[in-house]
C-alpha cells in the first residue's frame, strides 16, 4: 500500500475566459474541501467516512452544481441525486429525485446503511429521508438568484442550459419565441443542446487501510425535463469503487451511462493489467464516444489519477507523500 490519498471534482468543461475572480472562488472550494478530507484521513478515518463528509461540504457551498446552488428543471424546481460506493464489500446507495434533503449523499449513504436496497427515488427517498430523520429545507433554500437567470437563458434559447460561463460558438439566438438558429450544434442524444460544462461535484478516497471509495452528487441539467435522471446515481457509470480503485466521473450523463465509465475504469485495470493513469486514459479516449466528459480516480496503492475531454475540470488531489494540487486546466 502507499499510503492515502483523495481527489474531489467540481465539474468538467470550463470557459477558457471565466473570471480570474470565479477561477479562484472555485479553487478555494476545492482546496478547503481538500484539507477536510487530508485532516480526517490523517486522523484515520475511513475511507467512505471521508467521501461523505467531503461531498457534504461540496453541497453546502452553491458555488458548485449540487445541494444549494443545484440546477433547475423547467418548471424552476430542484431535483438532486447522488451516490456512494463502499469498496470494501462493494456497497453502495444512490438517490435521486430529491427536493427537500439538505445533503443527497447523506441520504445516499443512509440508504446503502440503513435499507435492504441500493437505489431510492423520488417520493419513495423523501419519505424515508424523513424516516430516518435526516435534515430537510424549504425547495427554496437551494435555488440561487443566478440559477434562475440561467434557467431563463436556457428556456428563451429553447434548450438544456449546461453552464452559462462557456461561449456558445455557433448558436444564435432568435427573438423571444422563435427558438433558436444552431449551427453545428453539441448534440445529446441525437437532440442540439446549447453548450457543455455541468458541475457535478465528486470525491474519491483511499484510506490508510487501502480501502476505496467514492461519491458523486449533481443537480443535473439545467433546463432538464422533471424526472430526467443524470450518470451521478448510477453507480458503475458516474460513481463506482472496489478493491482496485475508486472513480467518479461528471460531464454529459447520458454518454457516461452508455459508456458505463466509472466500471470502466475498473474493469481494464482488472481485465487488461492497466496501471490508474492508463485506465482513466483508456476510458477517456476509447469509451465515451463523441461524448465530453472528465472523471477523478484512486487506487489502492495510493496513487491519484484524472482525465477529461473538456476544456479543464475543476480538480483537486492529495496524497500521503505531501503532494497536493488544485487546478483547472490541463
Amino acid at each position: 500500500m502507499g499510503g492515502w490519498a483523495i481527489a474531489v471534482h467540481g465539474g468538467a468543461g470550463v470557459d477558457p475566459n471565466l473570471p480570474a475572480e470565479r477561477q479562484e472562488e472555485a479553487k478555494g472550494v476545492l482546496a478547503r474541501c481538500l484539507h477536510i478530507g487530508i485532516t480526517a484521513l490523517r486522523g484515520g478515518a475511513a475511507a467512505v467516512d471521508v467521501v461523505e463528509m467531503v461531498v457534504r461540504q461540496l453541497e453546502t457551498d452553491p458555488v458548485f452544481n449540487s445541494g444549494r446552488g443545484s440546477a433547475l428543471t423547467r418548471r424552476g424546481t430542484v431535483e438532486m441525486e447522488a451516490s456512494i460506493m463502499d469498496g470494501h464489500g462493494r456497497r453502495c446507495g444512490a438517490v435521486s429525485g430529491l427536493s427537500t434533503v439538505k445533503n443527497p449523499v447523506s441520504l445516499a449513504r443512509l440508504v446503502m446503511d440503513k435499507s435492504p436496497h441500493s437505489y431510492l427515488a423520488f417520493d419513495g427517498a423523501e419519505e424515508f429521508a424523513r424516516e430516518q430523520g435526516v435534515e430537510t429545507m424549504d425547495n427554496s433554500y437551494f435555488i440561487t438568484e443566478e440559477n434562475v437567470g440561467m434557467l431563463n437563458l436556457a428556456k428563451e434559447a429553447n434548450s438544456i442550459l449546461f453552464d452559462y460561463r462557456v461561449p456558445v460558438t455557433g448558436v444564435e439566438t432568435c427573438s423571444a419565441g422563435a427558438g433558436s438558429m444552431v449551427d453545428n450544434p453539441l448534440q445529446m442524444n441525437g437532440l442540439p443542446i446549447s453548450i457543455y460544462a455541468p458541475e457535478t461535484v465528486g470525491c474519491v478516497v483511499v484510506d490508510g487501510n487501502g480501502w476505496c471509495a467514492a461519491a458523486t452528487s449533481t443537480g443535473g441539467l439545467m433546463n432538464k425535463m422533471t424526472g430526467r435522471i443524470g450518470d451521478s446515481p448510477l453507480i458503475g457509470c458516474g460513481t463506482y469503487a472496489c478493491e482496485l480503485c475508486a472513480v467518479s466521473c461528471t460531464g454529459e450523463g447520458e454518454a457516461i451511462i452508455r459508456s458505463t465509465l466509472a466500471r470502466d475504469v475498473a474493469a481494464v485495470m482488472e481485465y487488461k493489467g492497466l496501471g490508474l493513469q492508463e485506465a482513466v486514459d483508456f476510458a477517456i479516449k476509447n469509451r465515451l464516444d463523441e461524448g465530453q466528459a472528465g472523471l477523478i480516480a484512486v487506487s489502492r496503492n495510493g496513487e491519484v489519477a484524472c482525465g477529461f475531454n473538456t476544456t479543464g475540470m475543476f480538480r483537486g488531489s492529495a496524497s500521503e507523500d505531501g503532494f497536493m494540487e488544485v487546478g483547472i486546466w490541463e
